[in-house]
């Protein structure tokens, strides 16, 4: 049962009050060798019919640049940890087959490396964001990875590099020191991995101008124990040895799902009572987010290590007649409310959370792309468009929102959960704020009370559909997809702006 007053909310926003800067790289993503991510999502080889440079897909690569893309994980996930990168280099007729034990158990025939990863970051615009092989690998493997990208004279790496086409070397932003090492990167403890993560970080030099961003594998969900090993030992303890030299961020990795483990729900079928947990446990990143920051505080409390939560995202049972191992899902309107709420959140911990990387981009987990396999068509799905309505938030100053009145809840397995949600953001003269409404059937009305500063213009879109289950096929791929607004008007003390049931909005200001 939904609780709370139906009166209107009123939501304050001091606009001259700017606080911690929302990095780009929140909106990151990631693209593994799992499914058809890769082969037949991002690269369909040279010889195919769809327009492309060098393999890779170039409506892929539009679509994505127009969300202003600012960064890209690969090869994985668990694929990373089994991953080693020299199979994947040279002419690609002589490149190693191995299996991809992890995602499908098929054969993995790597024409996909690290030329073609760079490649498509160029393309893109993005930065790299490489995870390295600490399960399998070693630590010279790793080492000379980060040299064979970028070093720039003669050293046997950077050499190799321009026997296999690449004269220049590339700017590597991020690289991760392992993946999931409690997992599938290896089953280790908290003290096996951290005493591996010093020795393999000490390896991954600094050959080019600008410094690697180096990400240690962090916890899984809450092991806040994890969290403070790690802290314990690669920040030195705090005090004057605190310089935080073996890595600059710590990951997190959490997913969200109606159901258990092993029967998570399906994407499309769900009913109000399955969306309803979703939305409580999309919500719980922020309990998680504001444990691992206390946690990591207490260590840094400069807050100079990022959190950086590289795999999140909604995870459903397979589409039926797929491949289990590929992890195909439809993508609803829940879908898009669970990435705008995990937004709101990122930005509320914006001196925190340094990255995040919705898992995954193209036809895996909660994709912003699914590609008909065939016909080859491209479809934008609803969460595709959060991002694309989210990209004023990018290296903006947050604004924090105070709420006036009572928000409406529901009872969700016992307890309550917040149906209202909102994050904003200024930068460059302008301000965006965003609102969720995620009652399944009822509207709400929101006054935004704006403090600080004059506004001089406004305008709004909406994100919503018929129903939650509504989705985007190649028959009807604007389904869902973002219009303009005609549900707000002015107020006397800022604006006024009608949520529909089940729906975000977004609010943009033009600011004297």
């Amino acid at each position: 049962m939904t609780t709370g007053s139906a009166d209107t909310l009123t939501a304050v926003i001091n606009l001259d009050l700017p606080g911690p800067t929302i990095s780009r790289h929140i909106y990151g993503h990631f693209a593994e060798h799992l499914g058809r991510c890769i082969y037949g999502g991002f690269y369909v080889g040279e010889d195919s019919e769809i327009p492309n440079e060098g393999g890779i897909r170039l409506d892929v690569v539009e679509a994505l640049r127009a969300l202003r893309i600012p960064n890209l994980r690969w090869p994985g996930g668990c694929f990373a940890d089994e991953y080693h990168w020299r199979d994947g280099i040279g002419p690609r007729e002589e490149r190693a087959r191995t299996v991809n034990s992890h995602w499908g158990d098929v054969v993995e025939d790597n024409s996909f490396g690290t030329h073609e990863f760079m490649q498509l970051c160029e393309l893109l615009g993005a930065e790299p964001y490489i995870n390295g092989n600490v399960g399998s690998g070693t630590v010279r493997e790793m080492s000379e990875w980060v040299e064979y990208l970028t070093r720039a004279d003669d050293s046997p790496m950077a050499a190799l590099r321009r026997a296999n086409g690449r004269d220049e070397p590339w700017q590597l932003s991020f690289f991760g020191i392992g993946n999931e090492a409690w997992g599938c990167g290896g089953n280790m403890t908290a003290p096996q991995y951290t005493h591996l993560a010093r020795q393999y970080a000490t390896y991954v030099r600094n050959h080019g101008e600008k410094p690697v961003y180096k990400i240690a594998a962090g916890a899984n969900v809450d092991d806040y124990g994890w969290t403070e090993s790690l802290m314990k030992s690669l920040s030195g303890l705090g005090g004057a040895h605190a310089q935080h030299t073996h890595v600059q961020g710590l990951s997190l990795h959490y997913y969200t799902h109606s159901g258990p483990w092993e029967d998570k729900g399906d994407a499309t079928r769900f009913d109000d009572e399955a969306y309803y947990v979703t939305m409580k446990r999309a919500r719980r990143m922020e309990e998680l987010v504001r444990g691992h920051a206390a946690v990591m505080d207490s260590y840094d409390p400069e807050r100079t290590v990022g959190l950086v939560i590289d795999e999140w995202g909604t995870w459903w049972n397979v589409e039926e007649g797929t491949n289990p191992g590929f992890l195909y899902q439809q993508n609803t309107l829940r879908d898009a409310l669970v990435a705008s709420v995990h937004f709101d959140t990122f930005h509320r911990f914006a001196d925190r959370v340094a990255m995040a990387n919705i898992a995954q981009t193209v036809n895996v987990l909660q994709a912003m792309i699914l590609t008909d396999p065939d016909s080859g068509a491209l479809v934008l799905t609803p969460s595709y468009h959060v991002f694309e309505m989210n990209t004023g938030h990018h290296d903006a100053n947050s604004l924090p929102v105070g709420i006036k009145g009572t928000v409406p809840t529901r009872e969700v397995e016992g307890s309550e959960v917040s149906l209202f949600s909102a994050s904003a953001s200024t930068k460059d003269g302008t301000a965006l704020i965003s609102l969720s409404n995620l009652d399944a059937s009822s509207a709400r009305t929101v006054v935004l009370d704006l403090r600080g500063r004059t506004v001089t213009g406004h305008s709004a879109r909406l994100l919503s559909a018929p129903t939650l289950q509504t989705h985007n096929t190649p028959e009807q791929p604007d389904a869902v997809s973002p219009v303009a607004h005609t549900g707000i008007r002015e107020h006397a003390h800022g604006l006024e702006v009608d949520l529909p049931a089940h729906s975000y909005v977004t609010v943009q200001l033009q600011l004297g």
